[in-house]
């Protein structure tokens, strides 16, 4: 006997359904408990599938909402369903999925979808050969229910279908799918296309068998005159241009042709899928002789999809000048996530690891739309294209800018700055000629009346920062500075947070040319703080930080800390312990308490106490949810994570002065357990922390270095690069402290390092560190480490090369040079690396000089002067130059 409904249940479930239609918060409630209690009765689900597939009398949207609370029953406990039940929805399901309604064909596609992925397609067999033979239906919406519940099964299950497990159905379906390219519908059409697109990314075998056909049916369609299936076909070519660029580049030069069209098509969505085609195309190694023909037409295109549309105008209240004094909504910030501390080591000729750094971002210069959009998407394809092209894209470019830069409509001179700043990085050299015109008319736009307008160029400034720092500063850093200082206190929001960003960029490339101007710096950032809306008073954070980074201990003057820290600290005191507003704060007064030194000593406990209160609390939350995850939530570890970094930064800037606060603390204990936490970044801040507490007061860290070393052991794992690369700076610097008294330990560690240096493809800077430690170690116990020193002399003498002169650079020279001592046979297959990391060092101290000299010479007199000559004559010309110089040798 078929199910049938009682008329009282189904009076019960319609009642509920009219309900739960209702605005108000009461009634939702009850129709939640409603829903908990009817869902009890195992034939509750027979009454909903009832009322979506066979209730004609009802409304289409109560029907469908009717599935929509099915789908939800199903997503949380199909497993209990009894079988005669989930047969009954699945019957239900297939016989009326040629509903006339598209919304309840829509609703149906999702029930089913979300059955498969529960019961998995291996428990409902006849799912997949039904849907594909209702596709032969002479009733259109039998056909397109039946597609549309494909497509959605297509896009959860696209590597299910392609697996042993269903016996590959993909083999029936794309063939399948390919025919229906032709269909007299549309949307049909379209589906088949969206169906077979799902498989490109994953080169699903079936496709890849097909892909000829498939290429040669997009063709067919590519002058469809409805905009879906144009969509799909641009998404299909530009997934292609990934995995099977060698089935279009017979065709390449008509699909540029097409892509070329379809980027100006009228339908913006079709647009963009277009465009796309270009950013994927700039990344493949043909695309410079693909394209160097067609640079001539595609460049007008893209230089005009770069304009905002009037809906972009209208969402970025365009015509709002002054809006500083709204509120922002809290869901217009985003979520901001805090780089931990990663300890590096200076360069030969720049700071730091180099490209590692701050092009994340670069492209959003409208971030509050994030949606991606057409103009987006052609800023960012003509930034790639002039990495590619280079200096070649600018006789398509430059007559075109002229013309957009002077226009007198706000929207395209718009334009024209935003091309400015999307060329800046590839056309670089080819610019320079124009920039000292330009620049005077780009920071004059920075007081134009149109607010998208100032914020535009502040972005477009802050591309070409290297270029004007790199110019005498009355030119154009003065100008600059000021202008974009007047912007950072601006009207609007949008422009505001622009500045700021734009400012910080600055900040970066100048470094210490900006001293001149501290105080006039200081007084706009500090006039900012009482003008900011939340949102931009944590950009603000970022620039202060960002200064103190680039000035340094120029910070540190009486009159500048009288600035700088009653505000800083007023916000301090304002925010509660559980803000996530404490995160930017907190990053900002590292930089600041490094950059001060002794100045921030007046303001140092109340941060301090607070910070190891953080890390108590977090410690204890994480405690009770481990014991109890159902009482306590988990605790957010950002916090620590954070305190951990700010902790850091005092010790490095206090130094000495930090150690009356590390004694009256438990920071000790804390430490030790928040090494050894399960999160990866709490241990990476915890070892980076506790390299500087060992420099500013080893007193406090000695007695409990029995225990820290096995747990700086146990992390010398690569897997975590940067926990790995924290610990073994860490090692490293309790080596210098401990002296002798580190042999106990040198087992523990020694193994792991010699594996790490000698790995391959091991990022540069965790290379440098682990060769600093292992000359330490060998520093202080040279009997310990130098018979290994075959199995690493290589490794170790190629990365130090490029390190500038410094402290830890010394003391790890000083013990390579011990352990040649003890062990001199170590070095002799690998002399010529040594010779050539000894011509690294510019001005080594005295008696290092000395200890060179000695081994050199030494080594010289060891194998006679013959088979010196012999040996030196495989050195190049500047390192036996160099050597000559400096040692006689």
């Amino acid at each position: 006997m078929e199910w049938q409904p009682d008329e009282q249940g189904l009076q019960q479930v319609l009642q509920l359904l009219k309900d739960s239609q209702s605005p108000d918060t009461a009634t939702q409630r009850a129709v939640q408990e409603k829903l908990e209690q009817l869902n009890q009765f195992p034939d509750f689900n027979n009454y909903l599938i009832f009322v979506l597939t066979s209730l004609k009398s009802e409304d289409e949207p109560t029907r469908s909402l009717s599935g929509l609370i099915l789908k939800n029953n199903v997503k949380a406990h199909y497993q209990s369903f009894p079988p005669t039940v989930a047969d009954f929805i699945k019957r239900e399901c297939l016989n009326n999925i040629g509903d006339p309604s598209p919304l309840i064909r829509a609703t149906i596609g999702i029930l089913i979808t979300t059955i498969a992925s529960k019961g998995e397609l291996q428990m409902w067999p006849e799912l997949l050969p039904q849907l594909c033979n209702l596709l032969n239906s002479e009733d259109y919406n039998t056909c397109e229910g039946s597609f549309g519940a494909l497509q959605k099964i297509c896009e959860d299950s696209s590597e299910l279908l392609d697996s042993e497990a269903l016996n590959r159905p993909l083999n029936i379906m794309i063939p399948k799918f390919l025919q229906f390219f032709k269909h007299c519908s549309p949307k049909i059409r379209s589906h088949a296309i969206a169906c077979v697109n799902q498989f490109i990314i994953g080169r699903a075998q079936a496709l890849m068998d097909n892909v000829d056909t498939f290429i040669e049916s997009l063709f067919a369609l590519a002058g469809d005159e409805d905009s879906e299936v144009r969509k799909n076909v641009c998404r299909a070519l530009v997934m292609l241009l990934e995995v099977r660029i060698d089935r279009l580049i017979p065709h390449m030069h008509s699909i540029i042709q097409y892509m070329l069209q379809r980027t100006q098509d009228p339908d913006e969505n079709v647009a963009l899928e277009a465009c796309e085609f270009w950013l994927t195309l700039a990344e493949q190694p043909i695309c410079k002789e693909a394209l160097a023909g067609h640079l001539v037409q595609l460049i007008p295109i893209l230089v005009n999809g770069m304009k905002y549309s009037e809906i972009d105008i209208i969402l970025l209240k365009g015509d709002v000048e002054e809006d500083e004094a709204v509120p922002d909504s809290e869901q217009d910030i985003k979520p901001r996530f805090h780089k931990s501390r990663t300890v590096t080591l200076q360069h030969e000729g720049g700071e730091g690891e180099e490209g590692d750094e701050g092009d994340e971002d670069d492209e959003d210069d409208d971030d509050t739309l994030s949606d991606w959009n057409l103009r987006k998407c052609s800023a960012a394809a003509l930034d790639v294209l002039a990495n590619v092209f280079r200096d070649e894209l600018l006789p398509h470019l430059l007559p075109l800018l002229k013309g957009l830069l002077f226009h007198l409509d706000w929207v395209i001179k718009e334009s024209g700055i935003l091309v400015l700043g999307a060329i800046a990085e590839g056309c670089m050299q080819g610019m320079v000629p124009y920039l000292p015109e330009l620049m005077p008319h780009l920071i004059q736009c920075l007081c134009d009346k149109k607010a998208l307008v100032r914020s535009i160029a502040c972005w477009t400034l802050s591309r070409y920062a290297h270029w004007v720092v790199s110019q005498p500063p009355d030119g154009h850093l003065k100008p600059l500075m000021t202008e974009l200082l007047k912007r950072i206190l601006d009207g609007n929001k949008r422009v505001q947070e622009a500045a700021c960003s734009a400012f910080a960029t600055l900040e970066e490339e100048a470094c210490t040319e900006l001293v001149p101007y501290l105080s006039f710096i200081l007084d706009t950032l500090v006039f900012a703080f009482g003008k900011y809306q939340h949102k931009n008073l944590l950009i603000l954070y970022d620039a202060i930080g960002t200064l103190a980074d680039s000035v340094g201990h120029h910070l540190n003057q009486p009159e500048y800390i009288q600035k700088l820290m009653p505000p800083l600290i007023a916000k301090w005191n304002e925010l509660k312990d559980e803000d996530k507003d404490l995160f930017p704060l907190l990053e900002c007064l590292s930089s600041v308490a490094t950059a001060l030194q002794s100045g921030f000593l007046p303001y140092c406990e109340p941060v301090y106490q607070r910070c190891v209160t953080l890390v108590q609390k977090t410690l204890a939350q994480a405690m009770m949810y481990s014991q109890q995850p159902d009482q306590y939530e988990a605790p957010d570890k950002d916090f620590m994570i954070v305190a951990l970094d700010l902790l850091s930064g005092l010790a490095e800037g206090l130094g000495a002065h930090v150690d009356t606060l590390v004694a009256r603390s438990n920071i000790m204990t804390l430490l030790f357990q928040c090494m050894q936490d399960t999160m990866p970044e709490v241990r990476q801040s915890s070892f980076a922390l506790l390299g500087d507490l060992t420099k500013a007061c080893f007193l406090h860290v000695k007695p409990c270095i029995a225990e820290f070393m096995p747990i700086l052991g146990t992390n010398l794992n690569p897997e975590f690069i940067s926990v790995c690369n924290n610990a073994t700076w860490a090692i490293g610097e309790v080596c210098m402290q401990m002296g002798v008294e580190m042999q106990p330990y040198v087992a523990i560690v020694l193994n792991q390092l010699v594996e790490i240096i000698n790995r391959p493809n091991t990022p540069k800077t965790l290379l440098e560190n682990t060769a600093i430690t292992i000359g330490r170690l060998g520093y202080v116990c040279p009997q310990e480490v130098a018979p290994l020193l075959p199995q690493f002399i290589r490794p170790w003498c190629t990365s130090l090369r490029n390190i500038r002169d410094n402290e830890e650079k010394d003391s790890a020279f000083r013990g390579i040079c011990m352990m040649i001592g003890v062990n001199p046979g170590g070095v002799v297959q690998d002399f010529i690396f040594f010779c050539d990391a000894v011509a690294s060092w510019v001005n080594p101290k005295d008696d290092l000089r000395d200890m060179f000299y000695k081994i050199l010479h030494g080594f010289k007199e060891q194998v006679g002067d013959e088979n010196w000559q012999q040996f030196s004559e495989q050195f190049p010309p500047l390192l036996k130059e160099r050597l000559a110089a400096c040692y006689g040798v």
